[in-house]
């Protein structure tokens, strides 16, 4: 891009931003990637162990949008009914109510911080971690 004519200078700058951009798409997809899988890990070490079952169904799911966005979800395949009883607690047949057991939020918490600051990095350093 070095000698770059007048008559070519839009073409090269438009070349050069859509480069960056995907680069940047790129490199933040793969971060959001990588945090999904910590919130997962983190979201199955913190849930309640009766027989382990549910533990071991966490999962993550890429959903690809037509407009090109990308969103992953982290969730359980297997007990995907019972996260929420668990995460808030439930009433109970004969009165009263069951403790909640917090797992997924928190999980979810202690991970966007990084996700936060990844982006910004990536940014900033124009699609380079």
């Amino acid at each position: 891009m070095a000698n770059v004519s007048i008559d070519n200078l839009a073409d090269a700058i438009v070349s050069a931003v859509r480069e960056y951009t995907e680069e940047v798409s790129e490199a933040i997809e793969a971060k959001a990637e990588e945090v999904a899988e910590a919130i997962r890990e983190t979201a199955a070490q913190d849930a309640p162990e009766r027989t382990g079952a549910y533990k071991k169904g966490f999962k993550v799911t890429r959903q690809k949008f037509a407009d090109g966005r990308v969103r992953f979800v982290v969730w359980n395949k297997k007990h995907y009914m019972r996260v929420h009883l668990l995460e808030f607690g439930h009433a109970l047949r004969k009165g009263g109510r069951a403790r909640a057991f917090p797992h997924l939020r928190p999980a979810y918490d202690r991970h966007v911080k990084e996700l936060d600051e990844g982006i910004k990095r990536i940014i900033r350093n124009g699609g380079g971690r």
